[in-house]
């Protein structure tokens, strides 16, 4: 079985997180293939720059969650592993590239209604964790 290595990122932006329809009907996050001689986090920058034309963005430390899962290309079974970062944009202006037939900025709430796979649903539930927790961190030590 064929090994494929892809870095995905939950984009967000003042409280909405930002989905991409892919060409096949599903709703998810920035996603690419690590290219040769590139790192995880450099993967997923430039996938996000080449997906939707956004540059300012920055990678949040302390997140970072694994899921994977099995599709078929050309008849043969293909076992992807993604790691999944959490980026903050400077930005809501998106310009889809090809791969993508439309995008939607959406509150928490929506976008786990708009998901389609379970295991895109579980890393935005643990970044809502995850960026709750740092809110209740900063209201207690600076307020």
């Amino acid at each position: 079985m064929k090994e494929e290595h892809s870095a995905a990122a939950v984009v967000y932006h003042n409280r909405k997180f930002l989905l991409l329809k892919y060409e096949m009907g599903h709703w998810g996050f920035v996603k690419g293939n690590i290219e040769k001689g590139e790192s995880k986090k450099e993967t997923i920058l430039r996938e996000l720059k080449e997906e939707t034309s956004i540059e300012d963005a920055k990678i949040i430390e302390g997140f970072q969650e694994k899921f994977d899962y099995y599709y078929k290309w050309e008849g043969k079974l293909i076992h992807k592993q993604v790691d999944c970062y959490l980026i903050k944009s400077g930005t809501e202006n998106v310009e889809l590239s090809y791969e993508h037939s439309d995008y939607a900025w959406l509150s928490y709430e929506n976008a786990m209604k708009r998901l389609s796979h379970d295991n895109t649903k579980k890393i935005l539930e643990k970044v809502n964790k995850f960026l709750k927790s740092r809110l209740d961190h900063y209201m207690t030590n600076h307020i």
